[in-house]
């Protein structure tokens, strides 16, 4: 009986990462209306400061702490307004990302999980400024 039960876990487990893990997240209904440009972002809880990233792909924001690293994605969820991926990105760690889509120039970002062999966990707002440099 536990063996049955184990079997059905992995299978099902295997089912759902083939069909919706990749190596970029597919299209979220929340990022369609996401303007590219340059964007700042700024931490909300520390006083880290603001950083600036040319955003070419809306999806670029929900790996703000992985921005070179080759990740696989799942999607936990896409409603029109917010979105949340579960990423691995093998031995550079990996993460969860919720956004809230505000407006198209305005997002806010909760993500958290393991970059560096270190944890971190970061509630930021991201607001488009312009066009990238």
């Amino acid at each position: 009986m536990v063996t049955m039960w184990l079997r059905a876990i992995i299978v099902g487990t295997l089912m759902m990462a083939a069909g919706t893990a990749a190596a970029k997240p597919q299209r979220l209904v929340a990022l369609d209306t996401v303007q590219p440009g340059e964007w700042e972002l700024r931490a909300l809880e520390k006083d880290e400061g603001k950083r600036r990233i040319c955003v070419r792909d809306p999806r670029q924001l929900l790996q703000t702490e992985h921005a070179r690293h080759q990740c696989r994605f799942f999607t936990v969820k896409d409603e029109p307004a917010a979105a949340s991926v579960t990423y691995d990105c093998a031995a550079g760690g990996g993460g969860r990302t919720d956004v809230r889509v505000e407006t198209p120039r305005l997002v806010q970002i909760r993500s958290q999980g393991v970059a560096n062999g270190a944890p971190f966990a970061r509630v930021m707002e991201a607001r488009r400024i312009g066009a990238c440099r």
